[in-house]
């Protein structure tokens, strides 16, 4: 017959198991907090780019006499970020070179925007994206955690400003750094210069 008194028998082992204080109990509880501690899904920023290619392509060609590497840039700017928009303004004069340009920038990811171009009659010309630009920006702002511009253009300063103050949204300015006007410089959260890691000699 089992001896039915504490510390003894089958019985033993069974209280043993169901104690706190036991040495299975210790082990189990050991490994609890592992479940409050599992890693947390990172959540990438939301990007929107934004690139004034006429600005773009007379800088650099100005400063350096070679081309901006769009690839390149494409490959920092989305590195871990989920791309809400990309755009890429541009100038439709219905040359054949410029036409394949525009699709090699559609291959890279890019939606390109095309503005007639305008001869006046004083021979001036009329092509400016900054109002299109400008209304872009504003609109993808409260989706957005970060809008890259790539412009030198002074013009825009205001419109950093706003979609910062107003959305909370990081502002990166690619430009050349001779031909960056200084306040939409100072607008930006963060101003990246055009050095030879974005151009294509």
């Amino acid at each position: 017959m089992q001896d039915e008194r504490p510390g003894t028998g089958s019985t033993r082992g069974r209280h043993d198991r169901e104690r706190p204080g036991s040495r299975q109990s210790q082990q189990v509880a050991e490994l609890e907090p592992a479940k409050l501690h599992r890693p947390k899904k990172l959540v990438q920023d939301r990007v929107a780019i934004f690139v004034d290619v006429q600005n773009v392509y007379y800088t650099v060609k100005q400063a350096h006499g070679c081309h901006f590497n769009y690839q390149a840039f494409w490959k920092q700017v989305t590195s871990d970020r989920t791309i809400v928009a990309a755009y890429a303004y541009a100038i439709d004069r219905q040359d054949p070179k410029q036409m394949q340009f525009q699709k090699i920038l559609q291959d890279i990811g890019f939606e390109v925007k095309l503005k007639p171009f305008i001869q006046r009659s004083d021979g001036s010309a009329k092509g400016d994206w900054d109002v299109g630009i400008t209304i872009d920006m504003l609109e993808a702002a409260p989706n957005i955690d970060v809008a890259v511009l790539v412009s030198g253009d002074g013009d825009f300063d205001l419109v950093v400003q706003k979609i910062r103050s107003a959305y909370d949204v990081n502002v990166e300015v690619y430009g050349e750094p001779k031909l960056t006007a200084a306040s939409l410089i100072h607008a930006a959260n963060r101003y990246i210069p055009i050095s030879d890691q974005f151009l294509l000699r």
